[in-house]
């Protein structure tokens, strides 16, 4: 593996200001990631279950979405997808219908049940990130050149 340098990658040096913010940053994420697998955790579900909801219900302009899809905004492989829609359709939160133009794929839709607990607990993470507003504002970025740092002779 070769390292690139910040010289190489056309970028200027980080400053110790920039630092802090992108581990202030990392931090704010890391806290509403764990708030929210605890979350949905003492809910019944597992945190890959609650982004599946998500990722059903906030799919672009409609209310369902195939396996592929699914596997795509989860950033999973087709056979994990296929286990989470049997595991969450099992709990009664899912289920699978005919897609409407493709007979060779199937839609997945969320059930009445599914649209309450995702609604419950999406209520929930809202509160949290604006709780957390301050911590997850993207870093601004601090350059030497503004801050007056010059190299030391």
């Amino acid at each position: 593996m070769v390292a690139v340098h910040e010289e190489e990658a056309g970028s200027e040096p980080l400053t110790k200001q920039d630092f802090e913010a992108l581990a202030r940053f990392r931090f704010g994420i890391r806290r509403y990631l764990r708030f929210s697998e605890e979350a949905v955790r003492r809910d019944g579900l597992t945190p890959q279950q609650y982004q599946l909801l998500l990722a059903l219900k906030g799919f672009p302009g409609r209310e369902w979405a195939t396996v592929r899809e699914l596997a795509d905004r989860l950033q999973l492989r087709h056979h994990s997808v296929v286990e989470l829609v049997d595991r969450a359709q099992g709990q009664g939160l899912v289920e699978r219908g005919a897609h409407p133009s493709d007979g060779r794929a199937v839609r997945v839709l969320l059930t009445a049940e599914g649209q309450q607990v995702l609604a419950r607990l999406s209520a929930l993470h809202r509160d949290q990130l604006r709780r957390m507003d301050a911590a997850l504002t993207l870093p601004t970025w601090n350059s030497a050149a503004q801050q007056g740092h010059t190299s030391a002779p």
